[in-house]
């Protein structure tokens, strides 16, 4: 690889996707520039490296997103929250405003690249707000002007998912409900109570985070990346119990509890009731997050191989 193929700044640089992007982007021999709410947590997360730069701050910040811009060859935009929360992380203010002050910092800086990290089944008229925030982001990078390739990847599974953590905590039973392992299934018919509602699995086809990265990365030193949208998917499609089942195998110490699927409109309402009473972030899901387990989450890898030569793998979980 090159010693030096440029600078990279990467948004949401500790999270999931961030620090593995951070990492194969260092790999490559790009020079990075990442962007962390804490110093703290970019301690703990991130490599020491001679090619890293860690800058601290939100974009939304005052100069933050300008100086991430500043001198790059490249942004990544790894940021995103798949449910809302306490102080001011709305759908709006991450997906559509963040997005928004990254690529206009990115065209005064005349940065060349900018891959958007996305999700699969974004759209405009999608029943949830995560997704159609997410679409509008996408919409701004598509009308920036930049040499832009957008990524939407299916449920992402590696080292470091919130996702698998919180899936190992309900099987070895260290957190609630502690007694059994909850998953939603899609409602397609009759009452929703046990043995009336007539429930189905939703298909997914998880993809492993390094796959992810190697997107992200190949994007950049592509050209026939710029201006594209990519849809990520790994080579099986399965139902959510059999992924659990998998992490399940993979937990040390793990219960034999049982696997009880929800039906996808009792979860949703349960979580709108919640929000109504102040309770909302009590419970581990929201009523966006239900109706989304309820969709297949799957489409085809063709244009991934053809354009960026990659081969997704199964996902590995230790």
């Amino acid at each position: 690889m090159a010693d030096d193929r440029g600078v990279v700044g990467v948004a949401g640089a500790t999270g999931f996707v961030g620090r593995h992007a951070v990492d194969e982007l260092l790999a490559r021999g790009w020079r990075v520039r990442a962007l962390a709410r804490s110093l703290e947590k970019a301690g703990a997360t991130l490599p020491q490296h001679e090619r890293l730069e860690v800058v601290q701050g939100v974009v939304l910040d005052e100069d933050c997103a300008e100086t991430l811009a500043d001198g790059c060859d490249a942004i990544v935009n790894c940021i995103g929250i798949i449910r809302e929360g306490p102080g001011g992380q709305t759908f709006e203010r991450v997906h559509v405003r963040t997005t928004r002050r990254l690529v206009e910092a990115a065209r005064d800086a005349h940065v060349r690249r900018f891959v958007q990290v996305s999700a699969l089944g974004v759209r405009d008229e999608a029943p949830t707000d995560y997704y159609r925030t997410k679409f509008e982001g996408e919409q701004i990078v598509r009308s920036s002007g930049l040499g832009w390739t957008i990524l939407r990847p299916s449920l992402i599974l590696g080292e470091g998912s919130a996702f698998v953590r919180m899936a190992r905590g309900w099987i070895s039973g260290k957190e609630a409900p502690h007694v059994l392992v909850p998953y939603f299934r899609r409602h397609v018919g009759g009452p929703p109570l046990p043995g009336l509602a007539r429930l189905e699995d939703a298909k997914i086809q998880p993809v492993a985070v390094e796959d992810v990265v190697s997107a992200i990365a190949t994007s950049l030193e592509r050209d026939e990346a710029r201006g594209e949208l990519y849809q990520l998917t790994g080579p099986e499609t399965l139902t959510m119990r059999e992924i659990l089942e998998r992490i399940r195998r993979a937990t040390p110490l793990a219960k034999d509890l049982p696997m009880v699927g929800v039906p996808h409109t009792v979860a949703a309402g349960v979580a709108r009731l919640a929000r109504r009473v102040g309770l909302g972030y009590a419970l581990p899901f929201d009523r966006g997050m239900a109706i989304m387990a309820s969709e297949d989450s799957v489409a085809p890898s063709d244009k991934v191989r053809a354009h960026l030569g990659i081969e997704t793998h199964e996902v590995v979980l230790s």
